[in-house]
Formats: C-alpha cells, sequence, structure tokens
C-alpha cells in the first residue's frame, strides 16, 4: 500500500467484480459490447443492462475510455477503456496504454469518484508485457492524482499472483 497526496494505492488479488468501489475499470475492446477475459466477466456480472448502454456508445477507440453506469455491479461505474495490443512496442503503445490510465481517471473525477479499480490493462489476450504496462498504470496514475482530488483510493485488481507481484514491487519503488 502507497499513500501519494490523500489517495492509497494498492494491489489485490481480487475478482474486480466483487469490488465495492466508486468506479471499476474494464479493460474493453473497441465495440465495448464485451469479450473475453476481464471484459467478459465485468459483462456477465453486470447483466444485461450494460449491455445494452454500451451499444448506444458507438464504440471507443484505442486510448481512450468511455463511462457507464454499474448496473448490477457493487460499482457505481464501469470505465471502459481500450488498450493497445502488444506489437512490439513500435506502435505507439506505451503511449496508448497511458492514455487508457489518464483518460480512466478523468472520467472518474467528471462524476466525483472517491475510489477506483483498475485490472491490469493490455495484459491479458492483448500481450502487453506485464512488467512494462504495470510500470506504465502505476507512474500515470501516480502523475494524474493530482488532477484528481476526489480520488481517496486506487486499486490495481489483480488476475494472478505474478501479477500482483510486480504491482507490489512497482507500488514499492513510488
Amino acid at each position: 500500500m502507497l499513500q501519494i497526496h490523500s489517495t492509497t494505492l494498492d494491489a489485490q488479488i481480487v475478482d474486480i467484480t466483487t469490488l465495492d468501489v466508486d468506479a471499476i475499470v474494464n479493460a474493453a475492446n473497441g465495440s465495448l459490447l464485451g469479450g473475453g477475459g476481464v471484459d467478459g466477466a465485468i459483462h456477465r456480472a453486470a447483466g444485461p443492462g450494460l449491455l445494452a448502454e454500451c451499444r448506444t456508445l458507438g464504440g471507443c477507440d484505442t486510448g481512450d475510455a468511455r463511462l457507464t453506469r454499474g448496473h448490477g455491479l457493487p460499482a457505481r461505474y464501469v470505465i471502459h477503456a481500450v488498450g493497445p495490443v502488444w506489437h512490439g512496442g513500435g506502435r505507439g503503445e506505451a503511449d496508448l496504454l497511458a492514455s487508457c490510465y489518464r483518460r480512466a481517471i478523468e472520467l472518474a473525477e467528471e462524476v466525483a469518484a472517491t475510489s477506483i479499480a483498475f485490472p491490469a490493462i493490455s495484459c491479458g489476450i492483448y500481450r502487453y508485457p506485464a512488467e512494462e504496462a504495470v510500470d506504465i498504470a502505476v507512474g500515470t496514475v501516480a502523475e494524474m492524482l493530482p488532477q484528481a482530488p476526489n480520488l481517496a483510493r486506487v486499486v490495481f485488481a489483480c488476475f494472478s499472483p505474478d501479477i500482483y507481484d510486480l504491482y507490489r514491487a512497482r507500488l514499492a519503488r513510488t
């Protein structure tokens, strides 16, 4: 656990769909209509209302994010962030991934969220190297906190012990 300004940053091995936070971030695809991994789990847990709302949004570009209600989730909101597919690092992947975290925090601030949970965006089927992705995630979130005075708690929701260990190590260096 780390304290930056008045915000606590923590990593947990947890199912993001169970967290009682103001907003959870979905590692979405550009259609916003569900998929595998975290995206599929969030859509299943939220129920059909989430898909219906996502259908009204017209998709989302890589590096950007969209906000919906939480529907059947404990979280009030879902922020759908579209991370980049890893192509070796030469196609702006790092900038696009950082943009996902920035946009998610901006949207959380727009709805006065005091707590947010992030998955490891792009680390699943999009094959982003986990150590690099974790470094971008923690660094970008820490950089954005002065612009998000409402945020008191940030959770990095980890799907495996390996990802959790990377987040814990990166938070210890921040």
